[in-house]
């Protein structure tokens, strides 16, 4: 039984989402004292965390920033605020996923299932070209180490992208993907995300990495 560790600091939420998980199969724990939370971490060993942003005496994002030095347990933030800017700051700290209040139960269950379906059947850490991708952390290092942080949506992209590598990969195969991992993209905003990671790949020194296979899709070269 997969253990979730839960910081939250309501308490009317701690509880609904410690019963959601001990119904769905998941042994649910908590802490209350919020004063030394990345030892309290390290020390209960879980193998995910639901980390609320907005937490005493330390921001989330500081606890996950200070956690990713020292462990790389899975990490959901969650947060009352879905501005774009908190999500690619704690994506860029390494956060695994990222869902807001009022949480969506299903769309919850969804995206941890997903997190240990990834960690458990591909790498973490993979080279391409001159640079090495991070899955975990969403994010393309340089070879100068500088770090190109990904949206979520870029990063899923290029991962089935990379795990299709040399193969022709259909929009439709792309939107799928995204659809089985709770994302949906209608096709305007595939293309803009296609387009987007293809400019973050060429600032990491990644030229020409997505060609454009026309009335077939995309292929990772």
């Amino acid at each position: 039984m997969k253990k979730i560790l839960v910081i939250e600091d309501e308490e009317n939420i701690r509880d609904e989402i410690v019963i959601l998980l001990s119904t769905s199969g998941y042994n649910a724990e908590t802490i209350s004292s919020f004063d030394n939370t990345v030892q309290d971490i390290i020390a209960a060993s879980p193998d995910m965390v639901l980390l609320d942003i907005n937490l005493p005496f330390k921001n989330g994002k500081d606890v996950l920033r200070e956690l990713r030095s020292r462990s790389d347990i899975p990490v959901i933030m969650v947060t009352s605020s879905d501005s774009e800017r908190d999500e690619l700051i704690s994506m860029g700290y390494g956060a695994d996923d990222y869902i807001t209040k009022p949480y969506n139960p299903t769309l919850l269950l969804l995206r941890i299932g997903n997190i240990f379906k990834r960690l458990g059947g591909s790498a973490e850490v993979a080279d391409y070209r001159d640079v090495r991708i991070d899955f975990r952390r969403s994010m393309i290092i340089g070879k100068d180490g500088t770090e190109t942080v990904l949206s979520k949506n870029e990063m899923l992209i290029l991962s089935f992208l990379y795990n299709h590598r040399g193969q022709i990969v259909s929009r439709d195969d792309l939107m799928t993907d995204l659809w089985n991992n709770s994302e949906y993209l209608n096709d305007n905003a595939l293309t803009v995300n296609i387009s987007r990671l293809r400019s973050k790949l060429s600032d990491a020194g990644v030229e020409n990495a997505i060609e454009t296979r026309k009335g077939q899709g995309y292929i990772l070269e």
